[in-house]
């Protein structure tokens, strides 16, 4: 029998009985616990007879091995709240005016959508029915842009590549045009860059098989046309738009138009 520290005096029988309920009851309560602990933990326990967290029948399923429903989407500095993409700004000694976007469609606005496309990273895809201009991006997204484009007759489609570009470039309505819309003789030399100029902030020039096919990727200073079929066979982008998809090609990309 252990002796007793001195100071202390032995229960009772009564105690020594009430300490063994108390030691037995707190026992049970910290099984209890821990098991609980091992389920919140999601751990499972070992053993047949159907005991354990398997006897709970519960969904051990870690979120790590769920797959996603469909790509994420990327997250990109340029691609922000309309209010901040569509505002004023000064570009090539321009003041380009902002955009009233809440009266462009939202569909129309810049923004990142999963890759409808197929095609290739860096591919520019131009899909005339949807009125969109998509540029597609690594790892399954496409940035979304609005587009105007050419009216019946005046359409182009097929596979090619951006030849070169230029910001605020020069227009030069061709003879056609001319002899369709005398008054744009006094241009028949080349229209300076500017806001009014039909080809805006900047221009990229499609060429296939080393060809010029006189198809042109250009902003726009009608915001308004978004949409709408209306030009004489080019895609035209918000000025604010062309600025940001000019700055993600490297002048050679491919071009589908579709």
């Amino acid at each position: 029998m252990r002796e007793l520290p001195q100071g202390l005096t032995p229960p009772r029988n009564g105690d020594a009985i009430e300490t063994e309920n108390r030691l037995s009851r707190r026992a049970v309560l910290s099984g209890a616990g821990a098991f609980a602990l091992l389920g919140v933990a999601g751990c499972s326990t070992s053993g047949g007879g159907g005991g354990g967290l398997s006897a709970l029948q519960l969904d051990d399923t870690v979120t790590g091995s769920v797959r996603p429903m469909r790509p994420s989407i990327s997250v990109d500095k340029h691609i922000t709240s309309p209010d901040l993409m569509y505002a004023g700004l000064t570009d090539g000694g321009f003041n380009v005016p902002e955009v009233p976007y809440l009266k462009v469609k939202a569909e129309f606005r810049r923004q990142i959508v999963v890759d409808p496309t197929g095609e290739q990273p860096g591919t520019i895809v131009v899909h005339l029915q949807e009125r969109m201009l998509y540029l597609v991006q690594p790892g399954g997204d496409a940035i979304r842009y609005g587009v105007g484009i050419g009216k019946d007759g005046f359409r182009w489609s097929g596979r090619a590549n951006i030849q070169y570009g230029r910001e605020w470039p020069t227009w030069t309505p061709p003879p056609e045009m001319i002899a369709r819309k005398p008054e744009l003789v006094k241009w028949q030399g080349g229209q300076p860059g500017g806001l009014t100029n039909p080809l805006g902030a900047r221009a990229l020039y499609i060429y296939q098989d080393g060809k010029d096919t006189g198809y042109r990727i250009h902003g726009s200073p009608e915001w308004w046309s978004i949409g709408q079929a209306m030009s004489s066979g080019c895609v035209r982008l918000i000025n604010q738009d062309i600025i940001d998809l000019y700055s993600r090609v490297s002048k050679k990309n491919p071009v589908v138009v579709m």
